[in-house]
Formats: C-alpha cells, structure tokens, sequence
C-alpha cells in the first residue's frame, strides 16, 4: 500500500461577537483562531479534515453560522465544525440564510469523530439547534451527517492489509498534490471472469455513500461464501474518493464551478482524477466491463431524497439491466434500510432529464458507452433516513452488502 499523508486545508476562523459587526474570514485563513469576551472560552472551528463552516458571530450562548460554499454555484447544505470550551453550556447554533440541517437533526461526536448519533429532528423550518455540553464535552462535533474521510478509508484498509485479494495504488494526483487511491479487490492475480467498477464522492459532501462503498468491499474480501465468490471470480475496481481535494478541504462539491467531478467525462476533462479514470479503466477491462455501479446521495429531504433509488439510464438497453438489477436488489435485501425497485428514477422524471445535465456527460453515462458493459448505474443513498429507517454508518455498510449479493445473482443469472 502507497505512503499516507494527509494534505488538510487549514480552515482558521477569527470569532468576533455578532452585535454590529458581520466581518467573516473564509477557509483558507492563516489568522490565530479568537474567542470574544461574550463567547467567553467557546471555540468554534473547522481547522480539520472535513471541515467546514464560517462562522458570522457569536453573542451570548448563540452561535450563528452558516455552510461555506467555496467554489460552489448554488447553495448546498454540507457543513461539518467543532466546538470547544463548551461543558456545563447550553448553546444554540443558529444557521443564517437557507436552512441546512436534515431529517435527523446533526449528527455529533464526543470521541474527536470516531462514533456518531444523531441528535434529533428539528421542527419543521426550524434552522436552529440547541445542544447542552456536559462537563466531560471538551470536544464535540457536529455535521450535517455522518463524515467519512480518508483517514476513515486507511482505516478500513488495514484490516486487510494482508490480504491476497486487495492491492491499493495511486491513480493520480489531485490538482493539490493528494493521492486519488485506486483499490482493486477480489481476484486480482489472474484474469477474472468478470470486471466491476466502483465509485464514489464526485461529490465530496456524499460521505454516506463512502460508507455502503465499505460495506461492499467488506463483503468482496470477506471469509465468508460472498466472499470467495468474488475471490473467484470478479476483480473489482474501486475509486473511492474521485474529488479528492473536495473530501479532505470540506467542500460542497456539488455544482462546483465551472462543473463538478460528475460533468466531466466528455471533451478534455478539467480533473485529474476524471482523466485518470477515463484513460485507466478502459486499459484496465481489457474492453470487458461488465458493471459500473457510481453511489451518490441525494437531495436534503422530500420525495426522491429519504429513498434508496437508481437513477434510470436514456438508453433504453441500459435502463433495462438497471430494472433487473433493481429487482434482485429488493429480493436479496437483508438489512435495515429499506429498497424497492419502483423507487427507480426513469430518465424524464423529476431532476433526471436533459436540462439537469446542462450538455455534460455523467459517470454513468460515460460507463454505459464502454466495451461489454451490462450494467451502468447510479444509486442514490439518503444522508439521515430511508422512509422511517434511520441511516447509521453500519446501516449504510450493510446495504453495500446487499448491493454486493445482488451483483452476484445479477452476474451469475442476469438475462443479457
């Protein structure tokens, strides 16, 4: 496995107090971090991977803040900070502008972002939330949901470093000078009779996503029937962090200007990564690939965002293998999180048309044009909840799993 490093955009915000004055330093500031006199000793930061939030001011026990969009051309609601100086207060967070926080209330850690729950729904249009700091929160987290970085990936990994079915190497470097990781699983000594490619975070603030990508490596290198099956006979590529840059500075990633990771796959590609990707696989299927699965999560909330769904294909071929797929999805589905084929979303329905993609070329899209490919997809995975089932990190491992066993029946008894 390649040398770690982490590479962390140092993100220091000077905290004032709110009353008549509204002056906000942006991420990538390099100024010593302040705490007024009405904060008192409380510390409001994003000074760490993942992080991101700027922070208007502070009076008394309220806290307004809002979710830096850096580069990005319309609002989108990621945010991730912490706090400190905070035990024996009650503290209000108050969000200025759109209202960011989802289903689920935020997420929060008290163990430095090891373990996380979620803190409670908010009411309805309620962009605030209020959390009481017991005298051992030194240190608490918040984030819009469940964070995933690469420091969470390395830890994963090690739990196979000495497996003869996983290799990791370097796809490229980001614009920044950060290793793109590039994972092969399953059986990847000899030709494989199948060839599946993974991918993840064309939008850096998916980190749900990251989570059911695990899973599903999880079971391609497990001891375990599934396993060994794809031991045998499936070598599976996966990019885990395609905007690299974006999961570790904190960034939205969504509609990042002048187009995201996920509008970049047609003409010359503005990413490393995209390139990488578009030169590599190729090379690497030897013109066989069989499936392309690309996890994404959706919207805040409302209709097509609290459901697990694929989004359906413009060609026709193509959008039927998705609807078999879906079909064994449901059948063979053992965890928590609920799925049902007719949650697929048909090209020309809600945000899935010609307009959306503005003359670009998805992931998806770009998989489905490859040699031998059955199966080309998006699945959209909710960052709080899927219908009343709540969505935790083992949840959303769980439905890699299951994605995992659906691949298998799909591969083995699909009708191409």
């Amino acid at each position: 496995m390649p040398h770690r490093t982490f590479h962390a955009l140092i993100v220091v915000i000077l905290f004032i107090p709110f009353a008549g004055c509204n002056r906000i330093w942006s991420s990538g500031s390099t100024r010593n971090a302040l705490s007024s006199s009405q904060a008192g000793n409380l510390i409001v930061d994003a000074n760490f991977p993942g992080g991101n939030i700027i922070v208007v001011g502070i009076k008394d026990n309220t806290v307004f803040i809002r979710p830096d969009q850096r580069d990005s051309s319309d609002f989108w609601f990621y945010w991730y900070f912490r706090v400190r100086g905070g035990p024996g207060r009650t503290v209000k967070f108050e969000f200025t502008g759109r209202n960011p926080i989802g289903t689920r209330g935020p997420a929060f850690s008290t163990d430095g972002g090891h373990t996380w729950s979620w803190l409670g729904a908010t009411e309805a249009g309620d962009s605030s939330f209020t959390y009481t700091f017991g005298h051992e929160s030194e240190h608490v987290r918040f984030c819009f949901s469940i964070p995933y970085l690469e420091a969470n990936l390395h830890e994963f990994l090690d739990k196979y470093v000495d497996s003869a079915h996983l290799t990791v190497h370097e796809l490229c470097r980001t614009r920044k000078g950060r290793t793109v990781e590039r994972i092969h699983a399953g059986k990847i000594n000899t030709d494989p009779k199948y060839s599946v490619l993974l991918t993840t975070r064309h939008h850096a603030c998916e980190t749900i996503a990251s989570y059911t990508l695990e899973g599903l490596l999880d079971a391609v290198l497990a001891d375990t029937d599934l396993g060994r099956w794809y031991q045998n006979n499936v070598e599976v590529l996966a990019i885990p962090f395609v905007d690299k840059d974006g999961v570790e500075e904190g960034d939205q990633g969504k509609n990042r200007r002048p187009h995201d990771h996920n509008r970049d796959y047609q003409g010359q590609s503005v990413y490393p990564s995209i390139e990488a990707i578009r030169r590599f696989v190729p090379e690497w299927s030897k013109g066989k690939l069989d499936a392309a699965v690309d996890l994404h999560c959706p919207h805040i909330s409302g209709k097509y965002n609290e459901v697990i769904y694929i989004v359906g294909s413009v060609d026709a071929e193509i959008w039927r293998q998705q609807q078999e797929f879906s079909t064994i999805l449901e059948s063979v589905r053992q965890g928590p999180l609920p799925y049902s084929a007719e949650s697929s979303l048909p090209f020309g329905t809600a945000w899935n048309t010609v307009r959306n993609y503005g003359g670009h070329k998805s992931c998806s899209r770009w998989a489905a044009e490859q040699s031998g490919i059955r199966l080309a997809t998006t699945i959209e995975i909710p960052y709080a909840n899927v219908g009343t089932a709540t969505v935790t990190a083992e949840a959303a491992r769980t439905l890699g799993r299951d994605v995992a066993l659906a691949l298998r029946q799909y591969l083995e008894t699909g009708k191409h």
